[in-house]
C-alpha cells in the first residue's frame, strides 16, 4: 500500500426537500384545507477516526464527497425523507485544514472521534404550516435550504511516542528495523527512506510506538531534498531521538544541521525533549568514539550516548531512556509483550 498524508477533497451536504402545496380531495369532506407535507432535511458530511487505516490513499482514487439530499414533501402531510449521511473515514492523527491550508477546522487524534464537516439544508415548509384564520387555503411552500459545499485539505501526522531524526545514512531504519517488526528499505545511499515508518517496541514489559522519517539535509525547510513534508509526523511524538552518524568527518556540524532545521520548521518541535546518539561506533576505535562523543557534547552542551545498531552495541541502554522520556506522558505496560533482545 503506497503512502499519502496529505489529500484534497470536496465536500458538499445534501439540500433540504421542497414544501408541498397540496389540497386535501377526500369525497365527502367539504372543506377540505391545505394539507402539504415538509420537506426533508439533507444529509450531513462527517470525518471520523478509525482503526487499522495508516494513509490516506484512499482518498487519491476518490476526493468528491457529496451527501443525499432530502425529498420533497407530498399531500396527506407526508414529510420527504432526509437525505443519508456521508462519513470520511480517516486514519487517527488526521488534521482536517480549510481550503487556505492554514486554518485548522478538527484535528482527530482518536479513533472513533468524529466531526461535522457540513450540516445538511433543512427541508422547506409545505402549506400546511401557512395556514391560519385569516389564510385559510395558502398556495404557497418554502424551498428547502441549499446544502454547504466546501474544499477541505487532509493532512496526516502519524501518532508516535518516539521520532526518528537526522541526516540521510544516519542509521535510522537500521536501528527502528533492530528494535521493532517494522522492515523499512534499508540501504548504503542517502534517501533510503522515502516515506516514513513506524514500528512498535518492546522494552522492560513496556512498548512504545517509534516513527522513522526521512533523512533531512542542510536547507530542508526550504525545500531542499525531501524538504520538511515528513516532520509533522515527529510532531506529536513525546520525544526525538536524534542519531548522529559517528563515521562522518565533522559529527557536530551534523547535528547542528538537524537542529537548525527542526527550529526553522517549528519552535514546538525544537522545543521536545530529545536523546542524542552518537551511531555506528562498531565501526570506530575506542578513541575516536570518545573523542567524537566529546565533540558533540561539546557543540550541543547536553549529554550525549553511543550505540551500534548493526552491532546491537548499547540500544537497551538507547530505549530504556526513550521509555524514561516516554513513561510519564503515555505508559502502555502490556502482559506478555515480545521485548527487543540483544
Amino acid at each position: 500500500m503506497k503512502f499519502l498524508d496529505l489529500a484534497k477533497v470536496y465536500i458538499r451536504s445534501g439540500g433540504g426537500g421542497a414544501g408541498a402545496v397540496s389540497f386535501r380531495r377526500e369525497k365527502f369532506i367539504e372543506y377540505g384545507g391545505p394539507d402539504g407535507g415538509d420537506g426533508g432535511r439533507g444529509g450531513d458530511v462527517w470525518a471520523e477516526a478509525v482503526d487499522g487505516l495508516n494513509t490516506l490513499i484512499d482518498f487519491r482514487y476518490q476526493q468528491h464527497f457529496f451527501a443525499k439530499s432530502g425529498q420533497h414533501g407530498m399531500g396527506s402531510q407526508m414529510t420527504g425523507a432526509s437525505g443519508d449521511d456521508i462519513v470520511l473515514r480517516v486514519p487517527a492523527g488526521t488534521e482536517i485544514l480549510d481550503e487556505d491550508q492554514e486554518t485548522v477546522i478538527a484535528d482527530l487524534t482518536d479513533a472513533g472521534q468524529r466531526v461535522l464537516l457540513a450540516k445538511g439544508g433543512n427541508g422547506g415548509f409545505g402549506n400546511l404550516h401557512f395556514k391560519s384564520a385569516t389564510n385559510r387555503a395558502p398556495r404557497h411552500a418554502n424551498p428547502g435550504l441549499p446544502g454547504v459545499e466546501r474544499t477541505l485539505w487532509l493532512r496526516l501526522k502519524l501518532i508516535a511516542d518516539a521520532g526518528l531524526v537526522g541526516l540521510p545514512n544516519a542509521g535510522k531504519s537500521t536501528f527502528l528495523a533492530a528494535v521493532s517488526n517494522a522492515r523499512p528499505k534499508i540501504a548504503d545511499y542517502p534517501f533510503t527512506t522515502l516515506v516514513p515508518n513506524l514500528g512498535v517496541v518492546g522494552i522492560d514489559s513496556h512498548e512504545f510506538v517509534m516513527a522513522d522519517i526521512p533523512g533531512l539535509i542542510e536547507g530542508a525547510s526550504e525545500g531542499r531534498g525531501l524538504g520538511d513534508q515528513f516532520l509533522g509526523h515527529v510532531e506529536r511524538s513525546n520525544v526525538l531521538l536524534h542519531l548522529v552518524d559517528g563515521t562522518a568527518e565533522d559529527v557536530a556540524a551534523d547535528a547542528r544541521t538537524i537542529l537548525t532545521e527542526l527550529e526553522a520548521y517549528s519552535d514546538v518541535l525544537a522545543a521536545k525533549p530529545r536523546i542524542t546518539v552518537l551511531n555506528k561506533i562498531d565501526a570506530l576505535t575506542p578513541d575516536v568514539v570518545a573523542e567524537r562523543r566529546a565533540a558533540l557534547e561539546a557543540e550541543l552542551g547536553t549529554p550525549v550516548m553511543v550505540m551500534s545498531g548493526v552491532a546491537r552495541t548499547g540500544v537497551t541502554e538507547v530505549l530504556r531512556a526513550l521509555w524514561e522520556r516516554i513513561a510519564p506522558t503515555r505508559v502502555r505496560k502490556v502482559e506478555n509483550p515480545a521485548p527487543w533482545q540483544p
